[in-house]
Parts: C-alpha cells; structure tokens; sequence
C-alpha cells in the first residue's frame, strides 16, 4: 500500500530531465477472482465518501507468462490529494469471496486486465512504480532507473526485505525498515510479516508525536507512504489460495486496509490523502504461478481518495468494454459477474506500467524518465485542459525517451536508419498547443495520444535497431557449429577419412593459411565496425564466434568436397538409405520441436514405440521382452498427458518408494536369469555374483525406505502446521548425499551399475517429488531398460553380420568400432528420451511446472536461488539417469560417445510468441547442460564392463 501527499495544483507536469536506457517489458495483472479485492475495496472507498470506514479486501495474481496488467480501480472525491498512500499487495492475494455492496456504486472506476512475461513479483511491482515494462533480476536492478519514489520529497517503506531496498537503499529521501530473511518462514502463518509492516506505519506516526523533525517530514507535500504486504504470497504458496491459513491472512489484510485508512484520515485531518491499493500477480488453486490462466495474471488496481474520479454509469445497451488494448495487442473481453452489483458501470483497464504516471500524477510530480506507461486520464478528477496538459507532459516524457536512444544511436551508426513516422514531431507538438490555446482540448487530447504511441514505437524500433544482425549472426553460428560437429564426427569417427582421396599436405597447408588469413582479416574488419559503433562486449563475442567456426570449415572444403565426390560414386541403394536416414532424422527433429507446445505428442510417440519394439523383438524370439517392452512404453506415455500443475499426493510419493524397490528387486532376479541366458550375456558378467553386492542392495534400499517415512512425515509436520525440525532437514540432506555416493562401490557389470544408479537417486527425487512425478521416475527407468534390451538384441543380430565384412577392420580405441549410418538410431533416441525427462511431468516452458513446495522438506525459509537449485537438481536426475543408459549402450554396442553429436535440433527454437525466449532457453541450456551431465554421470559409468563378442569390424559407411 502507498500513500503520498499530492498537490495537483502544482503540476510540474512538463518537465522532464535526460531519461535514462530504457528497456521495454511486459508486466502482470489480475485475475477475475481478484475481482473481490476491488469489490471490497470499493466499498471501503464509498464508505470513506459518506463519512465512514468499510472494509477493504483484495486479491492478486502472479504470473510468469500472460498478458498485460489488468486493474479495477474505484475511487472518489473530488479534493486535490496531498499525500499517496500505496498498498502493494505484490505478494499473491488470490482469492476472496464477493461481497455485496450496500447500495448502488456511485465512488469509482472499473478496470481489468492480464499481464505479460515475465512476472514474477520483483519485475512487476517494478513496472508499477517504475513505469519501465523491461527490467531483470531479482535483487539486483540492471539498469539505472527513475521512480516515483524518486520524484516524491519524502518516501516511507516498509515490507519485504527482497523489495523494499531494492527501490529505497540508495535514495537519500527515504525512511525505510524491513523485517529479518528468516521471518520468510514457508511453514509458519506469514500472516504476522502484513502486520508487522502495519506496526511500524503505526509506530512511526507515533514517534512523530515527539520528534519534531519526523513530523515535518510527514506533514509535508509530495509524501508516498508505501507498504509491501508479502503474507498471501507465502501462504498461498505454502498452504494453497483456499486454504484455513491463507483466508485468515485475507481478513489480516482486511483490517489493516480498513486500519491504514483510519490512522492516516485521524492523523492528518485534511482529505488530502489519495489511496492506491494493488497487486503484481495471481496464483492457481494449487498455489503455483506462471503461466497465461487468467488466475494467474490479472490483478486489481483500487484508487480512492483525494484527486480520484467518480464511477460512470455506462450508456443503456452499451457493452462494458472500453476497446482498450494491452501490450500484446490482447483484448480482455471477460465480462464482470452480475452478482457482484457492478453491472452498469463503466470498466476501465490499463496496463500495469501505466500506475506509474498515475502515482506520479496524483502527488503532482513528473513521470520517471524512463516511462513507457500511459497515464490513465479516466481514473483522475481533472478539468478539460488539465488532462491535456498531464496527457501532453507524459508524452513528452516518453518522446525525450525516444530523441534521446535516436541521438545516441546515430552518434554511433555508420550508416544511421532514423524512425520516419516521427520525424516532424515538433510540428505536432506545435499543433498540440495551437489546440491548447484554442480551447480545442478533444482534438489536442487525440494528438497528444497518438504522439505518444508513435513515440513508443519509435523507443521499440530503436530497442530492436539490431535484431536483423544478431539474428543473422546467431542463426550463421547455429549453423556453422552444426556443420563443424558433423565435419568433425565424419573425420574423427569413421571410415571415411581412409576412403577419399584428398590433396597432399604440402597444398592442404597452403589453402588453410589463406582461409585463416581471410578469416583473420574478416574478424578484425567487423570487430572495427563494431567498435566504432559502440557495440556492446557480446556483439564481438557473437561474430568472433561465427567466423571462427565457418573459418574451421572452410578450412575442410577439401575433405567435404572429396566426402560429395566418393557420396555421388555410391550405389543407387546406399545413397537412398542415407537420404531415409536424414528424413527420419529431420521428421524427429521437428517432431521434438513440435513438443515443446504439444506434450501430448509423446503419448504417441511411446505408443507407437512400444507396439514397434515389441513386434521387433516377438520375431526376434523373445516373446517376454516384447511384453516388457509393451507395457512400459505405453505406461511411459501416461504421463504427458497429466496435468503440467503436479496436484499433491503424499500417498503416491511413498508408494513410490516401494515401487523402486520392487524394480530393485526385479532386476536382480533378471540377473540372476540373464547369468545363465548367452542373449543377455552382454550386460551381466558371468562370474558370481559378490556378496558386497547384496549388502549394497540391502543398504539402498533402506534409504529409500527411510526417504519414503521422511516424506510422510515432512508432510505431515506442515499439514499440521508444525515446524519442520532441523533434525527432519539434516536426516532429508544426509539421506540424499549418501544416497547419491553408494553406487559408486557397485559391481562394475552394466545391469547392476544401473540398477544401483538408479537406487541411489531414488531418496532424492522422492524427498523433492509431491505427487505423480514420483512414479514417473521409475517409469522412465523402466523404459531405459528397455532400450537397453533392444539395443543388446540389435548387437546380437548385427554381430554376424559384420563378422562376414572383415575385409576393412579398424579400432578406434578402447575396443570402438567406427560409426555407422545405422547408429543414428542411437542419438535420436536419447534426443526423446532426454525431452521426456524434460516434458514427462510438465513442461519447462512454463515455471508454473515447478512446484516450489517440492523444497520445503529441505528448506522452508525463503531463498531463490537455494531453492531454484533444489528445483533444478531435481529436474537432472531423469537426465542423469537417460545419459548413463545412453553411456551404458555406447558400450554395448562399441562406439565412441559423443557428447555433442546429437545436439543439432537446437535449430529452429523459435516457438510461439511467449515461450520462444523460455524454450530458446531450454535447448541453448542443453549444450551446457548435457556436456555437464556426462562428465558427471562419467563418474558412475566410466567403469562399467560389457562382455565383447568380437574383435570390432565395420563396414563401410
């Protein structure tokens, strides 16, 4: 909540100093649930205007990803307001029941909207005192910015300690006080933290009684008092939005709203005080955020008070909505529930970074210079020429924004493109005054609107002044890196490098000194451009890096062109089974593009693959591996058509448990088979089995076990609101770190390293799971089991065939083979598997699939970054275990892993507009992440041993 003294007599409305960069962005807004936080809020400003205090109640949303901010705002008197009070419920206030007004609404205004990505609390409670739609981080601000707190002579703060220095620390005109880290407490009713921010308003007003200096600061003009009210954040995340804890924090936040407003109007008397009570962001009933739900992203903007306009009566028969468009050109079309008595009256929604230039407004002050917001003119009690000229001063704001990134850019463009529909803006400024002067005020109003629009898309072009060059560069290192690890897995891993015939060293050398000569000359000459151009650090890094990797391949233009000669020498019959191979591969490719928005399309996949794989191995003659193969695949397929939101169900975790074990339990009863079967020879050693290995098991399975009772008993501390001990945190932690180290003293042979791999991560992952995930984990192993079983039945079956072709034997090293065109089948596979371990139970583009609670048997005091590592490490176990079969099979069938080989379908990561930044993200992280993954799973495989039935031979590729 903030309040502020306003003087509106004093508008220093034209005045604008040099903005600062600027960076677009889109913010959060409300849900239609949070509708009851403005019906109630309305009441209490309609209560204010007849002489006493209704309650006020709210909610909010929160969202990573949706539309535009959505408000409703009532408010009125028509006293010029000296003082904002700003009640920033950025925490989720998500769900209140309707209440009913006692008579007709005649004290306010009507407005929702969605929000936009991202929206976590920080970036948008930015974007509402900032009026900037661009910002990033989370403690940290990356630019410098303006706010309203800036342009107010005095500001007083109090709240969360993750925001309120972000906006107060450095600002010498500021009172400020936050509570301790540790009151963030998941486990506890936040509640307290709400009245703890009340407490101190409350005591500082009083201290003022006898600190004269303090109450000079309070009496004066232009005073924003602002409280962040963090309770329905945490306990809608911890305890859920309809929980007994969250709509007891409801009625909290009732009383103070109601308390704030009788404390101020006693303490200074003089209705000269304006109220703004709103929220960042939403959450769904589960209490997750992030995605585009409405429950997730509108949120209310409640204004009363001193300056603030009366409701509007809408005319018969019209339709409630204004037109208004947000930033993403989305129309917010959802019409207002008859049964909260609002209907009639007219709705007006803004985007969330247009409260900024609101509060600027009503104290009187200037916007921050790096606005992008439009002033909502509708929610203020202004005259005809007054709204003109406030209009017309947050178009200049904006516009300087505008000259000042066009003067800089072209300051350091060599060859400079300026933004032609403003060109002659003075001209339309002059106008906009002849209109001024004339009393002309509808058409100055028009003009100075579509002045500022202009204005923002000019700031828009000049944001995205070099996207054509970075995309251009990004797509051509894309590319060249795709050829470079494809050149660089033909010469180091097959044949071919023996079979074409290339030039002489003497000429090789020689063509490779002018390639690295022109390459050398092109990286200087663009590195000069950009340097004169003032070009950012990583605009060099990103052309260095494309040259060099197109410098590394025309260097091998003579290879690819002796590899295009021996391709076109070929049979008919191979050259159509390199091109099948490549359309199936590029069919995979795209179809795992395609899931990223459409997760279901692994349910097919698995189908179709499990009725593939077992019809293979039924007329292979193993009828019981073809069931096997069946069944786990499409009870895999399950699993991406549940729900992205995981509902909780400690049942399932702890059933889990004993499923993990019972797979435990089965694979080393198909050892104990496989030992006398020559078929599964390969993955078992032949020798006995040794008694550490019983122990080990034994040992493993115990810590799930104990892993499964921690989770029944971590759950069931909070469901009865009792603390979570440390002792339950150190037993979870030393479970898990044990857990993870045990299958480094298991049996070397592959089935029993896996199996113990997959034991160790157990604990882990059912300590980290809250519902149905937990059975996707032993699903997907069973599935890589499979895998491996198809793979040992293709070694079976290959093995004489290329016995017969020892005509050209050739070992790598390490007992490899080279690499043939039928083991592309191997990549590909991993590529699905691995996306499933991303889309088997969410999906990553959306942070609503993270369900932060999945931590808080590990930690419950507020942290992140601890906690997204927790998240984070729990999303790598499915990785760990794919990438170990994947090392396991490279074994089995004796190849050499390749680390990079299958990551070509980072191509095209474009998706919806949206997701295309998260899912970018995602497949850019992968070239970190699976390189990362394998020097890790490494440690677990290096030594695994498989039985070789062979010396290796190969046939040509």
């Amino acid at each position: 909540m903030a309040l502020g003294r306003q003087l509106l007599t004093s508008r220093d409305w034209s005045s604008c100093s040099d903005p600062f960069p600027s960076h677009r962005r889109r913010l959060p807004t409300c849900t239609p649930r949070e509708y009851d936080l403005c019906l109630d809020s309305f009441k209490t400003a309609r209560a204010a205007m007849d002489g006493r205090v209704g309650r006020l109640r709210s909610e909010s949303a929160d969202s990573e990803s949706g539309r535009p901010l959505a408000t409703r705002l009532w408010g009125g008197t028509p006293t010029p307001p000296t003082r904002l009070v700003s009640k920033f419920h950025c925490p989720d206030l998500a769900r209140l029941d309707a209440t009913q007004p006692d008579s007709d609404p005649t004290q306010g205004r009507d407005r929702l909207g969605p929000t936009q990505p991202p929206d976590p609390t920080l970036p948008s409670l930015r974007a509402a005192v900032l009026l900037c739609h661009a910002v990033s981080g989370w403690k940290a601000n990356p630019v410098e910015f303006d706010s309203v707190f800036n342009r107010s002579q005095h500001t007083f703060a109090f709240g969360s300690p993750d925001i309120i220095p972000i906006f107060c620390s450095t600002l010498p005109h500021s009172t400020w006080a936050t509570y301790p880290h540790e009151f963030e407490d998941f486990v506890s009713d936040a509640s307290f933290l709400d009245q703890w921010s009340f407490d101190q308003l409350h005591d500082l007003l009083n201290r003022s009684y006898s600190d004269h200096k303090l109450k000079e600061l309070l009496m004066q003009e232009n005073l924003v008092i602002f409280l962040h009210l963090l309770g329905c954040d945490t306990n809608g995340h911890a305890h859920r939005p309809y929980s007994s804890t969250y709509l007891n924090n409801v009625k909290v936040v009732d009383r103070i709203a109601e308390s704030v407003y009788k404390l101020l109007e006693d303490y200074f008397n003089d209705n000269q005080t304006a109220y703004v009570f709103t929220a960042d962001h939403g959450m769904s009933d589960k209490g997750s955020h992030g995605d585009g739900h409405p429950t997730n992203t509108d949120t209310p903007l409640v204004v009363w008070g001193a300056g603030i306009q009366s409701p509007r009566w809408l005319p018969h028969n019209s339709q409630p909505d204004d037109g208004f468009r947000f930033v993403d050109e989305h129309r917010h079309d959802m019409p207002t529930p008859a049964d909260w008595g609002l209907i009639g009256i007219e709705r007006v929604d803004v985007n969330q970074a247009d409260i900024a230039p609101l509060m600027a407004t009503l104290i009187g002050a200037p916007c921050p210079v790096n606005s992008v917001g439009n002033l909502p003119l509708a929610y203020l009690k202004l005259s005809k020429r007054e709204e003109v000229e406030a209009s017309l001063a947050n178009t200049k704001q904006i516009l300087s924004q505008f000259l000042q990134k066009s003067q800089l850019k072209q300051l350091s463009s060599l060859q400079f493109k300026p933004f032609k529909p403003i060109g002659n803006y003075s001209s339309i400024l002059n106008q906009i005054e002849d209109f001024l002067s004339r009393s002309d005020y509808e058409a100055a109003l028009k003009l100075s609107h579509e002045l500022r629009w202009v204005a923002l898309d000019g700031l828009h072009y000049f944001q995205t002044y070099d996207w054509l060059m970075l995309m251009t560069t990004v797509i051509l290192g894309y590319i060249g890196w795709i050829i470079n690890l494809f050149l660089h897995v033909l010469q180091s891993y097959t044949s071919l490098p023996k079979n074409v015939p290339v030039m002489n060293e003497i000429d090789q050398r020689s063509t490779r000194r002018k390639v690295y000569v022109v390459g050398c000359l092109l990286m200087g000459l663009f590195s000069a451009v950009l340097f004169l151009e003032k070009s950012p650090l990583l605009y060099h890094v990103y052309v260095a890096m494309t040259i060099f990797l197109w410098t590394r391949i025309f260097n091998n233009i003579q290879f690819i062109k002796a590899t295009w000669r021996n391709l076109s020498g070929k049979k008919y019959t191979a050259i159509m089974k390199l091109c099948y191979t490549c359309i199936v591969a590029l069919l995979i490719l795209e179809f795992l593009v395609s899931s990223f928005s459409e997760r279901k399309l692994y349910t097919w996949c698995f189908l179709i693959a499990g009725a593939a794989a077992a019809t293979f191995s039924f007329f292979c003659g193993r009828p019981f591996t073809a069931i096997y193969l069946c069944l786990v695949c499409w009870f895999l397929s399950i699993f991406t058509m549940m729900p992205a939101e995981i509902p909780d169900n400690t049942q399932l975790v702890v059933a889990s448990g004993a499923t993990i074990i019972l797979i435990g339990i089965g694979s080393r009863l198909f050892e104990s088979y496989a030992r006398g079967d020559k078929h599964w020879s390969c993955i078992v050693q032949s020798d006995v089995r040794p008694p550490r290995s019983s122990k080990l098991f034994h040992l493993q399975a115990i810590l799930i076990g104990l892993s499964s009772v921690m989770v029944w008993w971590s759950t069931s501390h909070r469901s009865q609101k009792k603390e979570l001990l440390t002792l339950h945190q150190l037993i979870n932690w030393f479970l898990t770190g044990v857990s993870m180290f045990l299958p480094l003293f298991s049996s070397s042979s592959l089935l029993p390293r896996l199996t113990s791999i997959f034991m160790g991560f157990g604990p882990p992952f059912l300590l980290l799971s809250i519902g149905y995930e937990a059975v996707f984990y032993s699903s997907l192993s069973l599935v890589l089991m499979g895998w491996i079983l198809v793979e040992c039945t293709v070694h079976k079956l290959t093995s004489v065939t290329q016995l017969e072709n020892v005509e050209q034997k050739l070992i790598l090293r390490d007992n490899e083979r080279p690499l043939q065109l039928s083991d592309m089948r191997v990549p590909l596979i991993f590529m699905v598997l691995f996306n499933v371990a991303f889309f088997g139970t969410g999906n990553f583009a959306s942070i609503a699939s993270f369900e932060i609670s999945s931590v808080y048997r590990f930690i419950t005091l507020f942290s992140p970054f601890f906690m997204a590592a927790l998240l984070i490490f729990k999303l790598f176990i499915p990785f760990m275990l794919v990438i170990c079969a994947f090392s396991s099979i490279t074994k089995l069938i004796h190849v050499p892993r390749l680390g990079c080989y299958f990551l070509v379908r980072n191509t095209g990561s474009w998706m919806e507009i949206g997701n295309s930044i998260s899912h970018f993200g995602i497949m850019s992280a992968q070239v970190v992440f699976v390189l990362l993954l394998f020097a890790l799973t490494n440690i677990y495989t290096k030594d695994i041993e498989v039985t070789s039935l062979r010396s290796p031979s190969r046939k040509a590729i």
